[in-house]
């Protein structure tokens, strides 16, 4: 991050003795940039910091004549993405330079909480909807194109099963932020063998860890519209989940008992400490 050295230089060249007007003005003009270069990193970062899904990871930026450069690790592409389209959005940054690297073995916070100030925008549908696909058991080998438009989301691709097309439309639908749900999946059963045998090697040949668990089961409680996850504290201990809390209803019980049974890597759910409110 070059931009404040480059900031503190310029001005203390401005206010040399004996500068010609020419040099002067372009002191002037070159301080303007760096200060323009300051804020563009600063609102970027700042957007970084109030998004849920970027919040966790150190991700440095440096801004220059309109192209921002994103360094560091991300966990998935989901996030890759998602900063690059965080980043064009702000006002005069024309192009970034993406050399964000992924780290898969990336372990959240278990206990972490996304800020209450986060703002669902399409951007952040899309990863949202596309975690919850890639977290899921179910869904996880899905061929699943997401978009949103103003708070519809749409879901192009294949699905194995039309089960498997109706449990993506549900996770879509059950988002938080998420006003309707056009789901154009078509259903491709003839790859269902080769997809459940890859999806079984997969599960077989990669170790989840329980920190990863729980991290995941306690995102997906707070991303869910019918509950409210920051009331809930998840524990994984060799792939069994706790949980433990207060939900309003035992419908609400059901659903996050559901959607913890479903990520990925979970052998068991224990939901005897969650309390219904009275």
């Amino acid at each position: 991050m070059h931009t404040f050295k480059k900031l503190t230089l310029a001005m203390a060249t401005a206010g040399l003795i004996g500068l010609t007007p020419i040099s002067a003005f372009a002191a002037e003009s070159s301080t303007r940039s760096d200060l323009t270069e300051a804020r563009q990193e600063g609102s970027i970062w700042t957007a970084f910091a109030l998004n849920r899904h970027l919040n966790p990871f150190t991700i440095d930026v440096d801004v220059e004549s309109g192209s921002a450069k994103l360094t560091g690790k991300v966990e998935t592409d989901v996030e890759r993405d998602l900063a690059e389209q965080i980043a064009l959005g702000i006002e005069g940054v024309t192009k970034v330079d993406n050399q964000l690297t992924l780290d898969p073995d990336f372990e959240a916070k278990a206990g972490s909480e996304p800020s209450m100030s986060q703002r669902f925008d399409d951007a952040t549908l899309v990863a949202t909807v596309k975690s919850k696909l890639l977290w899921n058991s179910n869904t996880e080998g899905l061929d699943i194109d997401v978009s949103a438009v103003n708070g519809m989301v749409s879901l192009n691709g294949s699905a194995q099963t039309a089960e498997a097309k109706e449990l993506a439309g549900r996770l879509a639908a059950n988002t938080d932020g998420v006003r309707e749900v056009n789901n154009l999946l078509s259903v491709s059963a003839g790859n269902t063998a080769a997809a459940k045998a890859q999806n079984a090697a997969d599960d077989t040949g990669v170790a989840i860890s329980d920190a990863w668990i729980s991290s995941k089961v306690k995102s997906s409680l707070i991303y869910s519209r019918n509950l409210d996850g920051l009331d809930i504290t998840v524990e994984t201990v060799k792939g069994m989940v706790s949980l433990s809390g207060n939900v309003l209803s035992d419908a609400e019980k059901q659903l996050a008992v559901e959607t913890a049974r479903n990520i990925r890597g979970v052998r068991g759910v224990d939901a005897d400490a969650l309390r219904i409110k009275s």
